[in-house]
């Protein structure tokens, strides 16, 4: 079954009355089993420096940070959980605090380019009838989850390419990634390819056999071997993934 190019899948969400950021880390958590903890979040900002139309900046130490409030801090990235009372605890006392997905293991890896980069990978990958899994979309970059991967395959991966994009990004094992609805130093994180359900699959007599709860995933090697493909053929020789 192919994707429709163009067409925005329905958000797919809990529907309750829990603040949009808990519920989202609910569904994620306890729904999809993905383990994810608080960011840091943003500095508190007076009204002034709300209005000035600059980055926000991060909450953590670093007065430099590149990723402001789009990284984990305290707790640390170990502490990522699928647990139903930790979620609540955590975004209780935090309501604004981003989603940070931990990538790896289990859950989903992925891969990510500058977001000029990255809305010129979509229209191509739909035009080749790639199928596509999530996708999180900040002002900066544009990520595609795709199913987890270890080390040692992407290194294998990597090792039989003659060449992958230059603003290509890799999530796996021990690393993370926001998710939507969340609110970064860069701006709003959104779903450019809401999560869709895995589709149903049939017995041998026929059946229908219940579709999985979590959302389908791509494999990495499919996903990396289309962006290179892609991404070949720019006029003059070089990338259509260059940004």
């Amino acid at each position: 079954m192919r994707e429709i190019p163009g067409r925005r899948r329905r958000l797919w969400f809990r529907q309750s009355e829990e603040p949009a950021l808990l519920g989202a880390a609910l569904t994620c958590a306890t729904e999809w089993q993905w383990p994810v903890l608080p960011g840091v979040g943003l500095k508190a900002t007076t009204g002034r420096d709300s209005r000035s139309g600059q980055d926000q900046g991060c909450a953590c130490p670093d007065p430099e940070c590149v990723v402001p409030g789009a990284h984990p801090f305290d707790p640390g990235i170990l502490a990522a959980s699928t647990d139903e009372r930790m979620i609540r605890w955590w975004w209780t006392n935090r309501p604004t605090a981003p989603i940070m997905l931990a990538t790896g293991g289990t859950a989903p890896c992925a891969l990510s380019l500058a977001a000029i980069a990255g809305a010129r990978a979509l229209t191509a990958l739909d035009a080749m009838g790639m199928r596509l899994g999530p996708v999180v979309a900040t002002p900066t970059r544009w990520s595609l989850l795709v199913a987890p991967y270890s080390l040692e395959r992407l290194g294998e991966l990597l090792y039989a390419k003659d060449w992958v994009p230059s603003s290509l990004r890799f999530h796996g094992e021990g690393g993370y990634l926001v998710l939507p609805p969340s609110e970064t130093g860069t701006g709003q994180v959104r779903w450019e390819r809401a999560p869709a359900q895995s589709p149903r699959l049939r017995s041998g007599r026929g059946e229908p056999v219940a579709a999985s709860v979590a959302p389908w995933l791509p494999d990495v090697e499919a996903v990396v071997d289309a962006l290179v493909v892609a991404s070949n053929g720019a006029p003059d020789g070089g990338s259509r993934l260059t940004y």
